[in-house]
């Protein structure tokens, strides 16, 4: 791979900051990964990461890009504990009230704690040629000559006054969800994105407690995703320390308790499906409850932009930031840090660098949002539009959901398309659609009678051919649509 300039310098040190540094140690002769926070050292949460509390999901296709970036870290993370498993055969899910039927996928999920991953990713990053990490640093603001940003100043937390420049060839914001880079576009003198969201008020807890042997079975996990009539959720995953770390919460302020553990077992027995409420109601937790809250799913539309400064990127929830009922941040970020890779590797000139990116980016995205802004908005308190389109493809998911419960091949390609592996248009396929059709035939179109939805055998127009592009499912509108 050729090289790209002497210096980037990514904003952040969280997992899409490390997955862009690794990225660009093989292009630049320097990275510097800048952060507010003093890092730890060890497998532990981290104030700038208020989320890392929280159960975390990996997709399986994001194992797979990690496993690239870091060879062995798959069996790293084994080694520490993390528990390794079929996403299909070893996993409990329970999708729109429906449990999907077991069968193995040849897909791989492994469950952990969200600070072990981080540590083991950090050192590895830390370990790499070039890559230095200067923290904890306030970064003030961009440096720039005309219309190409050349660096940022930065600050010692500890050292008042204008601080020193940084310069670099690339300068790429992984800041998270608290980007400011709208607000430093405009100040340079460039638009700022236009923005999406979907507003969801989402709250969620996490409480940890001992696992034992035999405990769901030898599952390393189970899933229990919202419905329109129960709009709560939760996981439980068998994390390191032999502890299941074990979620909880719900839509448009509902949430769990974080500070008394009776309420937590009443809301976590009122879940869907009765997996989790049953194996934490007669066991004590190992520590305390911890709240975390998201007002709205967001995304920052920087590919729209006809003006953009050269020399810089965004990547990672600085985007786009999620519903975390989806679990789909860390293989997003991951997904785009291998798309610059790409880039990179190619003959891509530098001015052009910002405008290919983001504009792939946006078709990673794409995906993710629709899937997750199309189940959001199954809920009928959740606000925004519902045209024709996202009624149909909700009313066709419904289908697939209840086929899955009867038919292991429906469960393995929903589970692929979730996982990020396969395109939603796989499960438009002819032979998989036979075979929901077929299956929810059988159940007398019972999935379909919710709010919002579309009445038990109306036609689903999405059944074209394979060629057919669908567009993604719930895309948002902008806000305040």
């Amino acid at each position: 791979m050729g090289r790209r300039g002497r210096r980037a310098v990514v904003l952040g040190a969280g997992l899409a900051a490390l997955f862009t540094a690794r990225v660009l140690s093989d292009s630049f002769d320097e990275v510097v990964l800048v952060d507010r926070d003093t890092l730890p050292d060890g497998p532990l949460p981290r104030r700038g990461v208020p989320q890392s509390w929280q159960s975390h999901g990996l997709h399986a296709r994001g194992r797979e890009i990690l496993e690239g970036f870091f060879p062995g870290l798959t069996a790293e993370l084994v080694a520490h504990g993390a528990s390794l498993g079929d996403v299909q055969a070893d996993v409990r899910w329970v999708n729109d009230g429906h449990r999907l039927r077991r069968a193995r996928s040849g897909m791989e999920g492994i469950a952990f704690s969200r600070p072990l991953l981080e540590d083991l990713v950090r050192k590895r990053v830390r370990a790499t040629p070039g890559v230095t990490v200067r923290a904890p640093v306030h970064v003030l603001r961009q440096t720039t000559e005309g219309a190409r940003v050349t660096g940022v100043r930065v600050r010692d937390r500890s050292t008042p006054g204008d601080g020193e420049s940084m310069p670099g060839d690339l300068v790429v914001d992984a800041t998270g969800r608290g980007s400011h880079t709208p607000v430093w576009l405009e100040e340079l003198g460039f638009p700022a994105p236009r923005e999406s969201a979907v507003e969801v008020r989402v709250g969620y807890t996490t409480w940890e407690f001992p696992r034992r042997p035999g405990d769901l079975g030898g599952d390393i996990a189970a899933i229990i995703g919202s419905t329109v009539a129960v709009p709560r959720f939760g996981a439980m995953l068998a994390t390191e320390g032999d502890r299941w770390q074990v979620t909880a919460g719900g839509y448009l302020g509902d949430h769990a308790s974080a500070t008394d553990v009776d309420a937590f077992r009443a809301f976590a027995a009122s879940l869907p499906a009765p997996d989790i409420g049953e194996l934490v109601a007669d066991r004590d937790p190992l520590g305390p409850g911890r709240l975390h809250r998201i007002a709205s799913s967001r995304r920052r539309h920087y590919e729209g932009l006809a003006r953009f400064p050269s020399g810089y990127l965004v990547i990672g929830d600085a985007l786009s930031s999620f519903n975390p009922a989806y679990g789909q941040g860390m293989t997003v970020a991951a997904a785009e840090a291998l798309a610059l890779q790409d880039l990179l590797a190619g003959p891509v000139a530098d001015e052009d660098l910002a405008r290919r990116f983001l504009r792939r980016a946006a078709r990673i995205v794409d995906i993710p949002w629709g899937i997750a802004g199309g189940g959001d908005l199954r809920l009928p308190g959740v606000p925004g539009r519902r045209p024709i389109k996202v009624r149909v493809i909700n009313a066709y998911v419904a289908r697939v959901q209840a086929a899955a419960a009867v038919d292991a091949e429906v469960g393995r390609a929903f589970l692929r398309v979730a996982n990020t592996v396969d395109q939603p248009q796989a499960l438009l396929r002819p032979a998989i659609a036979l075979r929901v059709l077929r299956a929810t035939a059988s159940r007398g179109g019972r999935e379909l009678a919710e709010p919002g939805g579309l009445p038990a055998g109306t036609p689903v127009p999405l059944l074209r051919a394979p060629g057919h592009r669908a567009t993604p499912a719930g895309k948002a509108p902008p806000t305040g649509a």
